[in-house]
Protein backbone atom coordinates (compact mmCIF):
# COMPACT_ATOMS: atom_id res chain seq x y z
CA UNK A 1 0.00 0.00 0.00
CA UNK A 2 3.04 2.18 1.01
CA UNK A 3 4.26 1.80 -2.75
CA UNK A 4 1.02 2.26 -4.46
CA UNK A 5 0.58 5.84 -2.49
CA UNK A 6 4.48 6.70 -3.83
CA UNK A 7 3.33 5.31 -7.13
CA UNK A 8 0.69 7.91 -7.21
CA UNK A 9 2.14 10.92 -5.54
CA UNK A 10 5.44 10.62 -8.09
CA UNK A 11 2.37 10.31 -10.76
CA UNK A 12 0.68 13.73 -9.98
CA UNK A 13 4.43 15.23 -8.96
CA UNK A 14 5.11 14.66 -12.76
CA UNK A 15 1.61 15.99 -14.08
CA UNK A 16 2.19 18.76 -12.16
CA UNK A 17 5.42 19.44 -13.41
CA UNK A 18 3.70 18.59 -16.86
CA UNK A 19 1.49 21.27 -16.59
CA UNK A 20 3.88 23.54 -15.29
CA UNK A 21 6.22 23.37 -18.40
CA UNK A 22 2.88 23.72 -20.79
CA UNK A 23 1.61 26.90 -19.08
CA UNK A 24 5.32 28.40 -19.00
CA UNK A 25 5.41 28.07 -22.57
CA UNK A 26 2.70 30.03 -23.19
CA UNK A 27 3.15 33.75 -24.38
CA UNK A 28 1.63 36.42 -21.88
CA UNK A 29 -1.95 37.46 -23.50
CA UNK A 30 -2.80 34.03 -23.44
CA UNK A 31 -1.92 33.48 -19.61
CA UNK A 32 -3.32 37.12 -19.07
CA UNK A 33 -7.10 35.32 -20.94
CA UNK A 34 -6.66 32.22 -18.62
CA UNK A 35 -6.30 33.80 -15.44
CA UNK A 36 -9.01 36.49 -16.40
CA UNK A 37 -11.31 33.58 -16.13
CA UNK A 38 -10.01 32.38 -12.33
CA UNK A 39 -10.86 33.19 -8.84
CA UNK A 40 -8.66 35.33 -6.73
CA UNK A 41 -7.61 32.44 -4.76
CA UNK A 42 -6.74 30.31 -7.93
CA UNK A 43 -4.89 33.41 -9.40
CA UNK A 44 -2.90 33.76 -6.33
CA UNK A 45 -1.85 29.66 -6.23
CA UNK A 46 -0.25 30.63 -9.28
CA UNK A 47 2.03 32.89 -7.65
CA UNK A 48 3.08 29.75 -5.67
CA UNK A 49 4.25 27.61 -9.04
CA UNK A 50 7.18 29.35 -10.35
CA UNK A 51 8.42 32.75 -10.41
CA UNK A 52 7.40 32.96 -14.14
CA UNK A 53 3.94 32.44 -13.28
CA UNK A 54 4.18 34.50 -10.23
CA UNK A 55 4.69 37.63 -12.65
CA UNK A 56 2.09 36.50 -14.60
CA UNK A 57 -0.40 36.72 -11.40
CA UNK A 58 0.62 39.81 -10.33
CA UNK A 59 -0.45 42.08 -12.83
CA UNK A 60 -2.36 44.08 -11.27
CA UNK A 61 -4.89 44.95 -14.19
CA UNK A 62 -6.13 41.36 -12.70
CA UNK A 63 -6.30 42.71 -9.17
CA UNK A 64 -7.92 45.67 -10.60
CA UNK A 65 -11.02 43.86 -11.88
CA UNK A 66 -10.94 41.73 -8.30
CA UNK A 67 -11.23 44.68 -6.48
CA UNK A 68 -13.81 46.45 -9.03
CA UNK A 69 -16.32 42.98 -8.96
CA UNK A 70 -15.93 41.61 -4.92
CA UNK A 71 -15.22 45.27 -3.04
CA UNK A 72 -16.65 47.72 -5.96
CA UNK A 73 -13.26 49.16 -5.01
CA UNK A 74 -11.82 51.79 -8.47
CA UNK A 75 -9.14 52.45 -6.80
CA UNK A 76 -6.39 50.62 -4.76
CA UNK A 77 -7.55 51.38 -0.80
CA UNK A 78 -7.61 49.09 2.29
CA UNK A 79 -10.25 48.43 4.44
CA UNK A 80 -9.23 51.97 6.15
CA UNK A 81 -9.35 53.91 3.26
CA UNK A 82 -5.55 54.55 3.12
CA UNK A 83 -4.33 54.12 -0.85
CA UNK A 84 -2.22 51.32 -0.89
CA UNK A 85 0.74 50.18 -3.15
CA UNK A 86 -1.22 48.40 -5.97
CA UNK A 87 -4.72 46.50 -6.48
CA UNK A 88 -3.03 43.29 -5.23
CA UNK A 89 -2.22 44.88 -2.37
CA UNK A 90 -5.38 46.47 -1.73
CA UNK A 91 -7.03 43.49 -2.08
CA UNK A 92 -4.74 41.17 0.41
CA UNK A 93 -5.13 43.72 3.35
CA UNK A 94 -9.07 42.87 2.73
CA UNK A 95 -9.22 39.68 2.73
CA UNK A 96 -6.64 40.00 6.08
CA UNK A 97 -8.77 42.06 7.31
CA UNK A 98 -11.81 40.14 7.32
CA UNK A 99 -10.28 36.80 7.41
CA UNK A 100 -12.84 36.19 10.40
CA UNK A 101 -16.30 36.13 8.15
CA UNK A 102 -17.58 34.27 5.05
CA UNK A 103 -16.13 35.90 2.59
CA UNK A 104 -19.45 36.39 -0.01
CA UNK A 105 -20.87 37.89 3.22
CA UNK A 106 -18.25 40.41 3.51
CA UNK A 107 -19.11 41.08 -0.49
CA UNK A 108 -22.76 41.83 0.16
CA UNK A 109 -22.37 43.74 3.51
CA UNK A 110 -19.76 46.15 1.35
CA UNK A 111 -22.26 46.02 -1.54
CA UNK A 112 -24.69 47.13 0.23
CA UNK A 113 -23.13 50.02 1.85
CA UNK A 114 -21.70 51.12 -1.33
CA UNK A 115 -24.72 51.55 -3.45
CA UNK A 116 -26.39 53.07 -0.74
CA UNK A 117 -23.25 55.96 -0.31
CA UNK A 118 -23.12 55.90 -4.45
CA UNK A 119 -27.29 56.91 -4.19
CA UNK A 120 -26.10 59.72 -1.47
CA UNK A 121 -23.82 61.20 -3.42
CA UNK A 122 -25.90 62.10 -6.44
CA UNK A 123 -28.93 62.62 -4.36
CA UNK A 124 -28.43 63.81 -0.86
CA UNK A 125 -25.15 64.28 -0.25
CA UNK A 126 -25.05 66.29 2.95
CA UNK A 127 -25.73 62.87 4.80
CA UNK A 128 -22.32 61.74 3.76
CA UNK A 129 -20.26 63.58 6.07
CA UNK A 130 -22.75 61.80 8.94
CA UNK A 131 -21.68 58.61 8.33
CA UNK A 132 -18.89 57.00 10.82
CA UNK A 133 -15.74 55.47 9.65
CA UNK A 134 -16.51 51.50 10.03
CA UNK A 135 -16.01 50.17 13.41
CA UNK A 136 -12.80 47.73 14.35
CA UNK A 137 -13.04 44.68 15.81
CA UNK A 138 -11.83 45.62 19.45
CA UNK A 139 -14.97 48.25 19.38
CA UNK A 140 -17.51 45.66 18.69
CA UNK A 141 -16.21 43.45 20.88
CA UNK A 142 -16.06 46.21 23.43
CA UNK A 143 -19.78 46.81 22.61
CA UNK A 144 -20.74 43.11 23.06
CA UNK A 145 -19.30 43.03 26.63
CA UNK A 146 -21.05 46.08 27.38
CA UNK A 147 -24.81 45.03 27.07
CA UNK A 148 -23.42 41.12 27.41
CA UNK A 149 -24.78 40.21 23.36
CA UNK A 150 -23.30 38.88 20.59
CA UNK A 151 -24.60 40.67 17.02
CA UNK A 152 -25.45 38.60 14.60
CA UNK A 153 -22.75 38.11 12.51
CA UNK A 154 -24.28 40.14 9.09
CA UNK A 155 -24.71 42.98 11.76
CA UNK A 156 -21.20 42.34 12.78
CA UNK A 157 -19.94 43.06 8.95
CA UNK A 158 -21.97 45.84 8.14
CA UNK A 159 -20.70 48.38 11.41
CA UNK A 160 -17.23 46.98 10.29
CA UNK A 161 -18.24 49.44 7.14
CA UNK A 162 -20.29 51.72 9.08
CA UNK A 163 -20.37 52.33 12.84
CA UNK A 164 -24.21 53.87 12.00
CA UNK A 165 -24.26 58.00 11.81
CA UNK A 166 -22.45 61.24 13.76
CA UNK A 167 -25.08 62.89 15.38
CA UNK A 168 -25.16 66.88 15.38
CA UNK A 169 -25.63 68.54 18.61
CA UNK A 170 -28.93 69.71 17.76
CA UNK A 171 -30.27 65.73 17.81
CA UNK A 172 -28.82 65.12 20.67
CA UNK A 173 -30.02 67.71 22.78
CA UNK A 174 -33.45 66.61 21.25
CA UNK A 175 -34.72 69.73 19.71
CA UNK A 176 -35.40 69.90 16.00
CA UNK A 177 -32.44 69.50 13.78
CA UNK A 178 -31.54 72.28 11.60
CA UNK A 179 -31.71 69.06 8.46
CA UNK A 180 -33.35 66.23 8.73
CA UNK A 181 -30.26 63.80 7.90
CA UNK A 182 -31.49 59.86 9.09
CA UNK A 183 -30.74 57.89 6.32
CA UNK A 184 -33.77 55.61 6.89
CA UNK A 185 -35.91 58.72 6.55
CA UNK A 186 -39.39 59.48 7.91
CA UNK A 187 -42.37 61.50 6.71
CA UNK A 188 -44.12 64.45 8.38
CA UNK A 189 -47.79 63.95 9.04
CA UNK A 190 -49.80 67.07 11.14
CA UNK A 191 -47.14 67.91 13.85
CA UNK A 192 -45.34 64.32 13.59
CA UNK A 193 -42.43 64.21 12.11
CA UNK A 194 -40.48 61.18 12.19
CA UNK A 195 -36.88 60.93 10.53
CA UNK A 196 -34.37 57.69 11.65
CA UNK A 197 -30.82 57.60 11.80
CA UNK A 198 -28.67 54.50 12.00
CA UNK A 199 -26.95 54.68 15.72
CA UNK A 200 -23.50 54.22 16.37
CA UNK A 201 -22.38 51.69 18.44
CA UNK A 202 -21.89 54.27 21.07
CA UNK A 203 -25.19 55.38 21.15
CA UNK A 204 -26.50 51.96 20.73
CA UNK A 205 -25.04 51.19 24.14
CA UNK A 206 -26.87 53.97 25.95
CA UNK A 207 -30.21 53.36 24.16
CA UNK A 208 -30.46 49.97 24.46
CA UNK A 209 -29.75 50.38 28.66
CA UNK A 210 -32.50 53.02 28.65
CA UNK A 211 -35.47 50.84 27.04
CA UNK A 212 -33.98 47.58 29.05
CA UNK A 213 -34.87 49.76 32.01
CA UNK A 214 -38.35 50.91 30.52
CA UNK A 215 -39.35 47.68 28.82
CA UNK A 216 -40.71 45.05 30.53
CA UNK A 217 -38.89 42.27 28.54
CA UNK A 218 -38.09 39.97 31.60
CA UNK A 219 -35.36 37.27 30.78
CA UNK A 220 -35.57 38.62 27.50
CA UNK A 221 -34.29 41.88 27.91
CA UNK A 222 -31.00 40.82 26.95
CA UNK A 223 -31.73 39.66 23.60
CA UNK A 224 -33.06 43.34 21.82
CA UNK A 225 -30.28 46.34 21.43
CA UNK A 226 -31.66 49.85 20.15
CA UNK A 227 -30.16 50.04 16.01
CA UNK A 228 -32.37 53.13 15.00
CA UNK A 229 -34.34 55.42 16.20
CA UNK A 230 -36.00 58.74 15.17
CA UNK A 231 -33.88 61.77 15.53
CA UNK A 232 -36.42 64.10 15.98
CA UNK A 233 -39.26 64.45 19.15
CA UNK A 234 -41.90 62.23 17.25
CA UNK A 235 -40.27 58.63 18.44
CA UNK A 236 -39.61 55.29 16.54
CA UNK A 237 -37.52 52.88 17.65
CA UNK A 238 -36.05 49.51 15.80
CA UNK A 239 -34.82 47.27 17.62
CA UNK A 240 -32.82 44.08 17.05
CA UNK A 241 -32.97 40.21 18.41
CA UNK A 242 -29.35 39.11 18.61
CA UNK A 243 -30.27 35.88 19.19
CA UNK A 244 -32.97 35.37 16.53
CA UNK A 245 -31.81 37.67 14.14
CA UNK A 246 -35.20 39.90 12.98
CA UNK A 247 -35.03 43.37 13.19
CA UNK A 248 -38.28 44.93 15.11
CA UNK A 249 -39.81 48.54 15.04
CA UNK A 250 -42.26 49.43 17.95
CA UNK A 251 -45.60 50.39 18.24
CA UNK A 252 -47.48 52.83 20.61
CA UNK A 253 -47.67 50.16 23.34
CA UNK A 254 -43.75 49.60 22.95
CA UNK A 255 -43.07 51.19 26.51
CA UNK A 256 -46.12 49.83 28.23
CA UNK A 257 -46.17 46.41 26.85
CA UNK A 258 -43.34 45.55 24.43
CA UNK A 259 -45.18 45.32 21.46
CA UNK A 260 -43.20 45.44 18.81
CA UNK A 261 -43.57 44.24 14.68
CA UNK A 262 -41.07 42.40 12.73
CA UNK A 263 -39.37 44.44 9.82
CA UNK A 264 -38.49 41.56 7.66
CA UNK A 265 -40.76 38.15 7.26
CA UNK A 266 -39.35 35.36 9.52
CA UNK A 267 -39.37 33.18 5.96
CA UNK A 268 -36.91 35.45 4.13
CA UNK A 269 -34.02 35.31 7.42
CA UNK A 270 -34.31 31.62 7.51
CA UNK A 271 -34.58 30.92 3.76
CA UNK A 272 -31.04 29.59 3.56
CA UNK A 273 -29.54 27.31 5.24
CA UNK A 274 -25.50 26.92 5.02
CA UNK A 275 -23.40 25.38 7.26
CA UNK A 276 -20.44 26.92 6.66
CA UNK A 277 -22.35 30.02 6.92
CA UNK A 278 -21.55 31.31 3.63
CA UNK A 279 -24.73 33.17 3.12
CA UNK A 280 -25.68 34.33 6.57
CA UNK A 281 -28.14 36.93 6.36
CA UNK A 282 -30.49 39.01 8.83
CA UNK A 283 -33.42 41.34 8.83
CA UNK A 284 -30.56 43.56 9.49
CA UNK A 285 -28.86 43.23 6.18
CA UNK A 286 -31.87 42.45 4.53
CA UNK A 287 -33.51 45.39 5.70
CA UNK A 288 -30.85 47.93 4.40
CA UNK A 289 -30.64 46.19 0.98
CA UNK A 290 -34.45 46.96 0.68
CA UNK A 291 -33.68 50.17 2.07
CA UNK A 292 -31.09 50.54 -0.98
CA UNK A 293 -33.27 49.20 -3.48
CA UNK A 294 -36.21 51.29 -3.44
CA UNK A 295 -34.01 54.38 -3.02
CA UNK A 296 -32.30 53.34 -6.17
CA UNK A 297 -35.47 52.13 -7.80
CA UNK A 298 -36.90 56.03 -7.21
CA UNK A 299 -39.70 54.05 -5.06
CA UNK A 300 -38.85 56.48 -2.45
CA UNK A 301 -36.24 59.14 -2.64
CA UNK A 302 -35.75 62.74 -1.04
CA UNK A 303 -38.10 65.26 -0.82
CA UNK A 304 -38.75 68.85 0.70
CA UNK A 305 -40.75 69.02 3.73
CA UNK A 306 -41.29 72.73 4.91
CA UNK A 307 -37.36 74.00 4.81
CA UNK A 308 -36.58 70.85 5.22
CA UNK A 309 -35.34 68.50 3.00
CA UNK A 310 -35.05 64.51 4.16
CA UNK A 311 -35.33 60.86 2.59
CA UNK A 312 -39.50 60.94 2.48
CA UNK A 313 -41.10 57.08 2.69
CA UNK A 314 -43.77 57.81 0.86
CA UNK A 315 -44.03 55.97 -2.43
CA UNK A 316 -43.38 58.42 -5.25
CA UNK A 317 -43.31 55.41 -7.94
CA UNK A 318 -46.43 53.30 -9.39
CA UNK A 319 -47.56 50.61 -8.84
CA UNK A 320 -47.66 51.80 -4.85
CA UNK A 321 -48.09 55.26 -5.87
CA UNK A 322 -51.32 56.34 -7.92
CA UNK A 323 -51.52 58.98 -10.27
CA UNK A 324 -54.07 60.58 -12.36
CA UNK A 325 -54.37 63.39 -14.56
CA UNK A 326 -57.74 65.12 -15.17
CA UNK A 327 -58.41 68.13 -17.34
CA UNK A 328 -54.89 68.90 -17.02
CA UNK A 329 -54.87 68.64 -12.57
CA UNK A 330 -52.07 66.02 -12.04
CA UNK A 331 -53.49 63.84 -8.46
CA UNK A 332 -50.63 61.87 -7.26
CA UNK A 333 -51.44 59.90 -3.93
CA UNK A 334 -49.45 57.10 -2.01
CA UNK A 335 -49.77 55.85 1.83
CA UNK A 336 -47.17 54.68 4.33
CA UNK A 337 -47.28 52.21 7.92
CA UNK A 338 -46.84 54.07 11.12
CA UNK A 339 -46.14 51.22 13.22
CA UNK A 340 -45.33 53.84 15.77
CA UNK A 341 -49.36 54.80 16.37
CA UNK A 342 -50.65 51.20 15.87
CA UNK A 343 -52.11 49.35 18.58
CA UNK A 344 -52.56 45.95 18.51
CA UNK A 345 -55.00 45.93 21.76
CA UNK A 346 -57.29 48.04 20.11
CA UNK A 347 -59.53 45.64 17.37
CA UNK A 348 -60.66 49.48 16.15
CA UNK A 349 -57.86 51.46 15.59
CA UNK A 350 -54.76 48.25 14.85
CA UNK A 351 -52.96 50.00 12.20
CA UNK A 352 -52.58 53.73 11.57
CA UNK A 353 -51.54 54.38 7.90
CA UNK A 354 -50.84 58.07 6.92
CA UNK A 355 -51.39 59.33 3.01
CA UNK A 356 -50.01 61.95 1.01
CA UNK A 357 -51.40 63.58 -2.00
CA UNK A 358 -50.14 66.18 -4.24
CA UNK A 359 -51.91 67.90 -6.40
CA UNK A 360 -50.26 70.41 -9.54
CA UNK A 361 -51.36 71.92 -12.56
CA UNK A 362 -49.91 70.77 -16.00
CA UNK A 363 -47.94 73.72 -18.40
CA UNK A 364 -50.64 73.74 -20.32
CA UNK A 365 -52.95 74.68 -17.82
CA UNK A 366 -56.74 73.67 -16.76
CA UNK A 367 -58.78 73.05 -20.13
CA UNK A 368 -62.17 72.58 -19.92
CA UNK A 369 -64.85 71.88 -22.75
CA UNK A 370 -62.07 73.41 -25.06
CA UNK A 371 -61.25 76.36 -22.82
CA UNK A 372 -57.98 76.87 -21.24
CA UNK A 373 -57.56 78.50 -17.52
CA UNK A 374 -54.28 79.55 -16.25
CA UNK A 375 -55.25 78.57 -12.76
CA UNK A 376 -57.72 76.68 -11.01
CA UNK A 377 -58.42 76.56 -7.09
CA UNK A 378 -59.81 73.08 -5.04
CA UNK A 379 -63.09 73.67 -3.63
CA UNK A 380 -63.97 69.83 -2.48
CA UNK A 381 -62.79 66.82 -1.61
CA UNK A 382 -64.25 63.01 -1.43
CA UNK A 383 -62.78 59.82 0.10
CA UNK A 384 -64.14 56.25 0.66
CA UNK A 385 -61.68 54.57 2.51
CA UNK A 386 -62.02 51.13 2.75
CA UNK A 387 -60.45 48.16 5.26
CA UNK A 388 -60.75 45.07 2.90
CA UNK A 389 -64.18 45.45 1.72
CA UNK A 390 -66.00 47.21 4.79
CA UNK A 391 -66.36 51.25 4.11
CA UNK A 392 -64.64 52.98 7.45
CA UNK A 393 -64.45 56.97 6.40
CA UNK A 394 -65.77 58.42 3.72
CA UNK A 395 -64.99 61.92 4.27
CA UNK A 396 -66.73 64.59 2.12
CA UNK A 397 -66.66 68.42 2.39
CA UNK A 398 -64.80 71.23 1.70
CA UNK A 399 -61.07 72.02 1.55
CA UNK A 400 -58.23 69.52 2.30
CA UNK A 401 -56.99 70.10 6.27
CA UNK A 402 -58.80 73.38 5.96
CA UNK A 403 -56.78 75.07 2.62
CA UNK A 404 -58.34 76.14 -0.88
CA UNK A 405 -54.90 75.56 -2.62
CA UNK A 406 -54.67 77.30 -5.80
CA UNK A 407 -52.59 75.71 -8.93
CA UNK A 408 -50.75 77.48 -11.54
CA UNK A 409 -48.70 76.26 -14.34
CA UNK A 410 -45.40 74.51 -13.24
CA UNK A 411 -45.55 75.42 -9.74
CA UNK A 412 -44.26 72.80 -7.00
CA UNK A 413 -46.64 70.19 -5.84
CA UNK A 414 -49.42 71.47 -3.72
CA UNK A 415 -48.50 68.41 -1.11
CA UNK A 416 -50.50 67.63 2.56
CA UNK A 417 -51.13 64.52 4.55
CA UNK A 418 -53.27 62.99 6.35
CA UNK A 419 -53.80 59.45 8.35
CA UNK A 420 -56.11 57.07 9.18
CA UNK A 421 -56.59 53.82 11.37
CA UNK A 422 -58.05 50.58 9.99
CA UNK A 423 -58.93 47.28 11.69
CA UNK A 424 -56.76 45.24 9.27
CA UNK A 425 -53.55 45.47 7.39
CA UNK A 426 -54.94 45.77 4.13
CA UNK A 427 -57.29 48.66 2.92
CA UNK A 428 -57.94 51.13 -0.32
CA UNK A 429 -58.58 54.29 -0.69
CA UNK A 430 -60.59 55.99 -3.57
CA UNK A 431 -62.09 59.77 -4.24
CA UNK A 432 -62.38 62.53 -6.02
CA UNK A 433 -61.46 66.27 -5.73
CA UNK A 434 -63.60 69.20 -7.26
CA UNK A 435 -61.83 71.88 -9.07
CA UNK A 436 -63.00 75.17 -9.73
CA UNK A 437 -61.49 76.72 -12.97
CA UNK A 438 -59.88 80.05 -12.82
CA UNK A 439 -60.01 80.54 -8.75
CA UNK A 440 -63.15 81.07 -6.16
CA UNK A 441 -62.92 84.22 -5.96
CA UNK A 442 -62.89 85.24 -10.02
CA UNK A 443 -66.14 82.52 -9.17
CA UNK A 444 -68.15 84.36 -6.58
CA UNK A 445 -67.78 88.07 -8.70
CA UNK A 446 -69.13 86.40 -11.77
CA UNK A 447 -71.92 85.23 -9.82
CA UNK A 448 -72.92 88.00 -8.12
CA UNK A 449 -76.95 88.44 -8.46
CA UNK A 450 -76.99 84.78 -10.35
CA UNK A 451 -79.46 82.68 -8.40
CA UNK A 452 -77.56 79.07 -7.96
CA UNK A 453 -74.52 80.06 -9.27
Amino acid sequence: MYRRGRHFESYAVQELLKAKMGLEKMDGLAMHVILSKLSPLDVASFCCVSERLRVWASDDSLWARFCSDDLNLSSPLDPNGNPTASFKAAYRAWREGFTMYPWSLVMRAKSCWSKLKEWLAVNFPEVLPTLRRGASEDEIKQFEKSLKIKLPLPTRVLYRFCDGQELPYEYVSGSLPSSLLGVIGGYSVYNHLVNVILLPLSHMVFGTRDYRRLIGFGDRSYEYIVVAASATYSEKIFLLNCISGQLFVGTTNLLTDGEMLPCVPDALINSVHDPKGSQQQDAMLLWLEEHGRRLQDGIIGVRQDRKFRSINLFPEKAPICSSAVTNGVKVRASAAFLPEFSNFQDESEKFMFAYSIRLSLSPDGCIINGMTFSSCQLYWRHWIIRANDLVVANPNGEAVIGQYPLLHPDEEEFVYESWTTLQTSRGSMEGSFTFVPGSMSVLEKNCVGVNNC
